[in-house]
C-alpha cells in the first residue's frame, strides 16, 4: 500500500521545504501557503522515500522536504507513472502532469546535498479535487 510519509511547504522557491502537519490542496492553485503554488502545471510536487534513500547512504539525515517536495511518499514508484495518471492522495485528487524537471544547478538543495533526485525521479501534478493531505494518508492510482 502506498502512503504519504510527510507533507512540506516553503515560503520561497529554490530552498528546502519544511514538514508541516497537513496541507490543503486547492484547484487551480496547489498547496495552500507554498511558494510554488499557482495556476500552472506544477502545482504539487511529489517524491518517493525510495528516491531519497538513494542519497541517504551519503547523507543519512536528509529530512522530509530536502528536495523541495510537497508530498513525500512510500510504496509507489512515482516516476514510472504515465503523464495523465490520476492519484487519490488523502482527500485530494491529483493528475500527473510532468515527470522530472530541469535542474537548477545553483539551488540550495544541490548545494546542501551534492545531488538532487527531484529532476530525475520527482513528479508534478495539478489538483482536480480539493482536499487535505497528511502523513499516513493512502495513495491510490485511480483507474
Amino acid at each position: 500500500m502506498a502512503v504519504v510519509t510527510a507533507v512540506c511547504i516553503s515560503d520561497k522557491k529554490g530552498v528546502q521545504k519544511r514538514p508541516v502537519d497537513e496541507v490543503h490542496l486547492k484547484i487551480k492553485h496547489g498547496v495552500e501557503g507554498d511558494a510554488h503554488a499557482g495556476d500552472w502545471h506544477r502545482q504539487v510536487s511529489l517524491l518517493g522515500e525510495e528516491s531519497v534513500d538513494k542519497l541517504r547512504a551519503h547523507f543519512p539525515n536528509l529530512p522530509a522536504g530536502a528536495f523541495a517536495e510537497n508530498i513525500l511518499t512510500k510504496g509507489i514508484t512515482l516516476y514510472e507513472l504515465p503523464i495523465g495518471t490520476k492519484l487519490r492522495v488523502g482527500g485530494a485528487l491529483l493528475e500527473v502532469t510532468q515527470i522530472g524537471k530541469e535542474c537548477h544547478t545553483a539551488c540550495a538543495i544541490r548545494k546542501t546535498t551534492g545531488d538532487c533526485v527531484m529532476p530525475r525521479e520527482g513528479i508534478f501534478a495539478i489538483v482536480l479535487e480539493e482536499g487535505t493531505v497528511k502523513a499516513g494518508d493512502t495513495i491510490e492510482v485511480v483507474k
